[in-house]
């Protein structure tokens, strides 16, 4: 039996119960506090209600939540998060947003022109709908949609909303928001709420082909490495129409990357951007999750002349999203990446510190090479029926950087890759031989099939990079490790490898390495949900240097 004194089971991130007894207990005070009452109810929840039994005191622990959520806090959210866990929400891209951010957008929002406010709000990932709540709070005569696909989150924010005394006007819709229908409005529509962050590698074939046929279709490029808050963008471009409102918080990483160009066109056209607002690396948002977030505000349908960008300190200073620097639509679409732009949008380098230079003023900054199948490329030193000059040590592993500290002075620990010639006719007889069989080999274990190899001339060829002198891990919860590699070894794409643009004496490529050891943090870089700090190329290369100090 939960009762008063055993709320933690229902609304605290403590509780010893295991996971399945506090979901069946989260799920039975949804339908106490009234979820049934909000339109849209499926199946799958239905099917909820017949799991195992959960024992509660509606008169006790019910009350309580009500008092909880009539306060503005969010009980039951709070309770999922503490059963799933951050590592099984982060499966489904379930982060919630702290309700002083909720608060900020809704502000925004509430400032653009329409003295009614919006006809209605849509949350296309509602979670436990503290956006929906807000949303009816601040306008009591919008309609609240909510779009969500995992029905245990879609229970719990009909509990919300009920809760709240928001039932009558709301609706939550278990479908996924890019092929969900949503019927035209009376007026304006807010797009409002936290796309749910889901990596590239977790999306599967058939909506990536969605993707990429919608974007091709309203002629824009788009790349299967784009992230499911990237769908997003692109479905609320379908859905929304001229006078409609949008502001988003998503991963910041569309501001840089090149998938995320879809991204910055939407909002140089159809989406109508009107602001980006960049929170500090450094600064915690989310209190489950480490990632750089942006808040992307946008009025679809209009045309302004520029964008204001804006980088924040800390969520506490995002207030009504109303500051920033204007750029122009001219320079942003010139720019390939906005981030630059968003930390100065005067000049990127004005930053920089007398004596200091881009580290890319130094030296160009590679990933290294996709092998496209690495346990048919990558072997150990040992276990390959292929010439030994085909045979390439190299850095594979990430790890290897880390516990080779300032130096690897060795390759003895390392796998080799196979990196096998064009031409296969000028080699010797016993040499083509083992070759050829290899080749063989590699095509029946599917090598030849990958997108990495049916995108190289020949398949078989990795075309390894040859040494970098300094290399660099780039994904980590830790800062990069800058390597000098004294062993000549080469490096595959969980790595970076650092060429000097002019030839530079061993001392010199010595003490840059320290420097960049000992200078760079994990500000400097984009982190993901989950903690994951990743540099790319371009980003290590605005790494500032004191180039003065460093080669004299």
């Amino acid at each position: 039996m939960v009762n008063a004194s055993r709320m933690d089971t229902v609304n605290t991130t403590s509780g010893s119960r295991p996971a399945a007894e506090r979901l069946a207990v989260l799920i039975k005070a949804a339908f106490g506090l009234g979820a049934e009452q909000v339109a849209g109810l499926s199946d799958a929840e239905r099917e909820l209600a017949a799991g195992p039994a959960a024992d509660l005191e509606p008169d006790t622990v019910l009350d309580a939540l009500r008092e909880r959520i009539a306060a503005g806090r969010d009980p039951l959210g709070d309770a999922l998060c503490a059963a799933r866990g951050a590592v099984g929400r982060r499966q489904l891209g379930q982060t919630l947003t702290p309700s002083p951010i909720v608060a900020s957008m809704i502000e925004w929002a509430a400032r653009q022109p329409g003295d009614a406010g919006p006809r209605r709000v849509i949350d296309p990932g509602t979670g436990s709908a503290r956006f929906l709540v807000a949303a009816g709070r601040r306008w009591p005569q919008a309609e609240l949609i909510g779009v969500e696909t995992d029905p245990v989150a879609a229970l719990i924010a009909r509990a919300n909303l009920a809760a709240a005394g928001l039932a009558s006007r709301a609706t939550v819709i278990r479908d996924d928001y890019r092929s969900v229908r949503i019927p035209p409005a009376s007026g304006p529509t807010l797009y409002l709420g936290n796309p749910p962050y889901v990596r590239h590698h977790q999306i599967p074939a058939d909506w990536k082909q969605w993707f990429a046929g919608t974007a091709r279709r309203r002629g824009l490029a788009a790349s299967g490495l784009a992230g499911l808050h990237v769908h997003f963008f692109l479905a609320t471009a379908l859905h929304a129409a001229p006078g409609d409102i949008g502001v988003f918080i998503t991963a910041a990483e569309w501001l840089d990357v090149n998938y995320g160009s879809l991204v910055r066109s939407l909002l140089l056209g159809d989406l109508g951007g009107q602001s980006v607002h960049l929170l500090e690396p450094a600064s915690p948002v989310f209190a489950d999750a480490t990632v750089t977030s942006a808040i992307s505000c946008f009025l679809p349908g209009s045309k302004p002349d520029s964008m204001r960008l804006r980088l924040a300190a800390s969520p506490d200073e995002l207030g009504a999203l109303s500051g920033g620097q204007p750029v122009s639509r001219a320079r942003l679409t010139q720019a390939r990446r906005w981030g630059p732009l968003v930390r100065d949008p005067a000049r990127p380098s004005a930053r920089l510190p007398a004596g200091h230079v881009e580290l890319g003023e130094i030296c160009r900054v590679h990933r290294g090479q996709v092998t496209g199948a690495n346990a048919v490329w990558v072997r150990g030193q040992a276990d390959a029926d292929v010439p030994l000059r085909f045979r390439f040590p190299a850095v594979t592993r990430a790890r290897e950087l880390f516990g080779a500290a300032e130096v690897l002075a060795t390759a003895a620990s390392l796998r080799v890759v196979i990196d096998l010639p064009a031409e296969l006719d000028g080699l010797a007889d016993p040499e083509r031989e083992l070759v050829r069989a290899f080749i063989a080999s590699a095509a029946r274990a599917g090598a030849a099939d990958s997108y990495i190899a049916r995108h190289r001339r020949p398949w078989w060829r990795v075309r390894l990079a040859e040494p970098a002198p300094i290399l660099a891990s780039y994904m980590a919860r830790r800062p990069p490790a800058f390597v000098r590699n004294m062993a000549g070894v080469r490096h595959l794409n969980i790595a970076h490898g650092l060429y000097p643009r002019d030839p530079l004496p061993g001392q010199v490529l010595d003490r840059l390495a320290g420097y960049l050891r000992r200078s760079v943090g994990l500000g400097q870089g984009r982190t993901y949900a989950g903690g994951l700090t990743k540099f790319e190329p371009g980003e290590m290369e605005r790494l500032p240097v004191p180039w003065e100090q460093i080669r004299d």
